[in-house]
C-alpha cells in the first residue's frame, strides 16, 4: 500500500513536514484524456495484461475516460493463419496459449483447442456490445468473466449456452442478451468497433491508445509493464506535475468486486512476491470470505 502513512517511529498519522501551510487541490484532473483499449475476448496476451491493466485503471483511472474497443481477432477459420506463431488450425493454438500462460502466470489451460475449438471470437464480442449498449460497467464485468471462462476454466465462449450461463451469473437475462447478440444489428455495432480500431491504427492486441484534447497521443502495443502505461499517460498530459495515485483497494474489497482473483493479480496490485501471496491473503481476509484453489499450477481465490 504505497499511500499508507501511519509511522510508529515519528508518531505521525500522515506524512509530516516542516511546512505550516500548503495549498492543495482535491479536484480530479480537468484535462480530458481518452484511453482506447483495443482487445478481443480470446486474445491471450490481453488476458496476460489483466493484472497490470487492473492496477493502472485503479490508481490512474481518474486521469482518463476508458473505452473498450473490440478488434475482431477471429472471424472464422476459413483462410485464417498466424504465420509468426505457427498457427493455421485450432489445435495449433494450444501450445501458444500455454506458453503465454507460463510466461505471464495468468493461468491458461488451452486444451479446448484440441477438444472443442472456438470457431469465432465474434459471438462473445457481440454479447459484449449488447451489454455495453445497456451498461458500460456490466460489459466490463462480462468481458472479465468470459476471459476467466475460456482461459482458466477451458470453456468455449463461442457457444451460446456458455455465453448464456456467464450472463445469467451476472444477474442479467442471458437468453435475451445472447439472442439479441445474434441479430444483424449487433454485428453492425461490432463493425463500428472494427472501424474505430482501424482509425486508431490498431493492428494487434492488446493495443492501448491514449489521446489528449489536442488529438495527440501515444500508442502502446502488446502487454507491457505498469511503468510503460504510466509513462505513456505522462506523455499525453500537458501538466508536468507529479501524477496523483489513488490508493489500492483492500484485498477484501477487490475480491468482492472481482469474485475471482489469481495470484499474479494480487502480486501486481500489492507489490508482492509470489511466495508472499498466501500469507498476505491469510492476513487480509477472514476464512469465511474466500475459498483458496489452484489451477494450472497457480493459486487463486474466489469469494464465498
Amino acid at each position: 500500500m504505497n499511500n499508507m502513512a501511519c509511522d510508529l517511529t515519528t508518531g505521525v498519522c500522515g506524512v509530516g513536514g516542516d511546512e505550516e501551510m500548503e495549498l492543495i487541490d482535491f479536484n480530479d484532473p480537468q484535462e480530458v484524456i481518452h484511453l482506447y483499449y483495443v482487445t478481443d475476448p480470446i486474445c491471450s496476451h490481453c488476458w496476460a495484461l489483466e493484472p497490470v491493466l487492473q492496477r493502472f485503471i485503479t490508481q490512474y483511472g481518474h486521469y482518463f475516460n476508458f473505452h473498450t474497443v473490440m478488434g475482431g481477432l477471429l472471424e472464422s477459420w476459413n483462410g485464417f493463419a498466424d504465420v509468426q506463431n505457427g498457427i493455421s488450425k485450432p489445435s495449433d493454438i494450444t501450445g501458444h496459449w500455454r506458453e503465454v500462460g507460463e510466461h505471464s502466470r495468468m493461468p491458461i489451460d488451452g486444451s479446448l483447442w484440441q477438444d472443442n475449438p472456438i470457431q469465432s471470437s465474434y459471438p462473445p464480442s457481440r454479447v459484449f456490445k449488447v451489454i455495453q449498449k445497456m451498461n458500460e460497467a456490466n460489459a466490463t464485468v462480462f468481458l472479465r468473466r468470459a476471459r476467466e471462462a475460456v482461459f482458466a476454466f477451458n470453456q468455449n465462449i463461442g457457444e451460446d449456452r456458455v455465453l448464456i450461463d456467464i450472463v445469467n451469473q451476472m444477474g442479467l437475462n442471458g437468453e435475451q442478451i445472447v439472442e439479441e447478440a445474434n441479430q444483424t444489428s449487433s454485428q453492425e455495432l461490432l463493425e463500428q468497433d472494427f472501424a474505430l480500431a482501424g482509425r486508431l491504427g490498431a493492428r494487434g492486441f492488446p493495443t492501448i491508445i491514449m489521446v489528449n484534447e489536442q488529438n495527440k497521443g501515444v500508442k502502446i502495443v502488446g502487454a507491457r509493464s505498469l511503468q510503460d502505461y504510466v509513462n505513456g499517460l505522462k506523455q499525453v498530459l500537458s501538466s508536468t506535475e507529479e501524477l496523483q495515485l489513488r490508493p489500492q483497494p483492500t484485498l477484501s474489497k477487490l475480491l468482492v468486486k472481482e469474485h475471482t482473483l489469481f495470484s499474479k493479480e494480487i502480486e501486481i496490485m500489492y507489490d508482492l512476491e509470489q511466495a508472499e501471496v498466501q500469507s498476505y491473503i491469510q492476513a487480509e481476509l477472514s476464512p469465511n470470505e474466500y475459498v483458496e484453489k489452484e489451477i494450472v499450477g497457480e493459486l487463486y481465490i474466489q469469494e464465498k
